[in-house]
């Protein structure tokens, strides 16, 4: 097998060892696999460091158990985790025939956890520190399974390397992870509902954000970063040691998977940055005066479309200076269905640096709207030349919801006076996904949307470029096929062609007068040999 598959082997073994102790489906199942994948990752992620920079080799792990690691631990880069001798996986699996093995375990991930506190760990909004890992084994209701349940873990660890992997970059750690969190990507998964943006979908967002790295510090943010796709996406298209990630999200799911896929990908010095709260009541990210949005060169995001948020709401429409279009009514019959996405949209225009871009997920149904606060924010984008592109995406591509969804892409410069407006509703494939219908992009379609979306090209039925003046004219409507079949041809044309043109229908207008004329008075004769005259009398 190679590296990916040995991968995807070492998670199914181990939501494996879940079912078989009663956690298969439960709710902190996904404590447990992000935690204990996240474990062995820096345990190998040390000791590639150490074989590669510090002269340990062959079998690292003994030869470092039998060292001093004090100064080892000066010498090694922020990022890389520590762990002392003693805490590595394979001194757990020679410890695990202990009767109170579950303790050992347990006690080694806190340990882990407090000597990297300075560095891998993130917070909430109240400025308390989440820790990397927690107690696990108490997870299992029945205390005399705890023991062998921690030892069936580390048995499916030690038998694994990342080693292979770590030469593969983001692509890999993408797929892995979104291998890794699939079963958890559910609408239980907290208030926010974790709307999770497929890869495919990310990656366009990030190319048509950013043209690539320029090689200047750029600081990026997502307000509602869920799980951090598209933060991921985005960095890599800038690089990683050229950006900052910001995050906030109020779902404590989210907040963990977030902090895993900033160590996978590298980005371990945003951890401080990646925020537990409620981004709309309380924004962690400010400027130092505390209440303005502090401003970004990039904002990725895919908020949550509906959301019960009624108990907030009424604090959020005392901030008219924030939420500047409105803030969505309470449904009298269902709460859930408030369109809190609209407030998410107006805070990233707020968190726009002059000069900045953001791209966001919205429902389709946004880019048609023609009232309330979704066609005030069309009015605002529009009118202050902030849109500078659309792109419809096809149905169910989302596999935590059904709705239709639209990217919507922002430029704060103020130069744009046009948009590119993309149609790929037709594109993609259905497939299944153990027994699930799903959807999902074909290769070469993504590369059709950016091609088309980079070159501002017009073609028939799926792309074209309208200006800011013509948008006004279709009430501020986002929607490609409004403006589909009202295109100009007369540039194409020669002066001769273009006068034939016009003769010809000329002649055929003046063909369908004539035998309207024709009709109509024949009509009249019909009427008048029944006695009725032309004024119905």
């Amino acid at each position: 097998m190679d590296i990916r598959q040995k991968t995807t082997a070492l998670i199914d073994a181990l939501k494996a060892v879940c079912r078989s102790y009663g956690l298969g489906n439960d709710g902190n199942e996904y404590k447990i696999i992000t935690q204990v994948f996240l474990y062995k990752f820096i345990n190998d992620k040390l000791g590639h460091e150490l074989r590669r920079n510090h002269k340990i080799t062959g079998d690292w792990e003994n030869e470092y158990s039998a060292q001093m690691c004090s100064e080892l631990f000066r010498e090694l880069p922020q990022d890389i985790p520590r762990l002392r001798p003693g805490q590595l996986v394979s001194d757990l699996w020679n410890q695990r025939e202990r009767p109170d093995f579950d303790r050992v375990f347990d006690n080694t991930m806190i340990a882990v956890s407090d000597l990297n506190s300075e560095v891998f760990y993130t917070r909430t909004a109240q400025e308390t520190r989440i820790p990397l890992f927690e107690k696990l084994t108490p997870f299992v209701m029945d205390e005399a399974q705890r023991a062998p349940f921690a030892r069936a873990v580390i048995e499916k660890l030690h038998d694994f390397s990342f080693e292979e992997a770590f030469s593969r970059g983001y692509d890999f750690f993408a797929d892995i992870f979104e291998y890794l969190i699939k079963d958890y990507n559910t609408a239980s998964g907290g208030k926010y509902a974790e709307y999770y943006t497929p890869h495919s979908v990310a990656e366009i967002m990030a190319r048509l954000l950013a043209d690539g790295g320029s090689g200047e510090y750029a600081e990026c943010y997502d307000p509602s970063a869920g799980t951090g796709t598209l933060l991921m996406a985005l960095a890599h298209r800038l690089g990683t040691e050229h950006c900052g990630i910001f995050a906030q999200d109020i779902s404590q799911r989210s907040n963990k998977m977030l902090k895993l896929n900033l160590i996978l990908n590298g980005l371990a010095s945003s951890l401080d940055n990646a925020v537990q709260g409620d981004t709309l009541l309380t924004p962690f990210h400010t400027e130092p005066d505390g209440k303005t949005p502090k401003k970004f060169d990039y904002i990725i995001s895919n908020p949550p479309f509906k959301m019960d948020f009624s108990d907030t709401r009424e604090q959020l429409a005392e901030m008219p200076e924030r939420f500047w279009a409105g803030v969505p009514k309470i449904p009298a019959k269902k709460k859930e269905s408030m369109a809190v996405y609209t407030c998410f949209l107006q805070h990233v225009i707020n968190s726009m640096k002059p000069g900045g871009r953001a791209a966001v997920v919205v429902p389709t149904g946004f880019v048609m709207a023609k009232n309330g606060v979704e066609n005030a924010i069309l009015r605002y984008i529009t009118d202050n030349h902030l849109v500078y592109g659309c792109i419809s995406m096809p149905s169910n591509l989302f596999a935590s919801t059904g709705t239709n969804v639209s990217v919507l892409f922002l430029d704060n410069s103020g130069k744009s006076r046009e948009a590119v407006l993309i149609n790929a509703a037709d594109m993609g494939e259905d497939y299944r996904d153990n027994g699930v219908q799903r959807h999902r992009l074909r290769e070469n379609e993504a590369e059709e949307m950016i091609s088309a979306f980079r070159s501002r090209a017009d073609i028939e039925d799926f792309s074209i470029v309208v200006s800011h003046e013509k948008i006004r004219t279709k009430n501020y409507s986002l929607s490609a096929g409004q403006y589909f079949g009202v295109k100009q041809t007369s540039e194409s044309l020669s002066s001769e062609d273009f006068s034939e043109e016009l003769r010809k229908c000329t002649d055929e207008l003046r063909r369908l007068n004539a035998e309207s004329s024709a009709l109509q008075e024949d009509i009249f004769r019909q009427l008048a040999r029944l006695g009725i005259r032309e004024d119905g009398e």
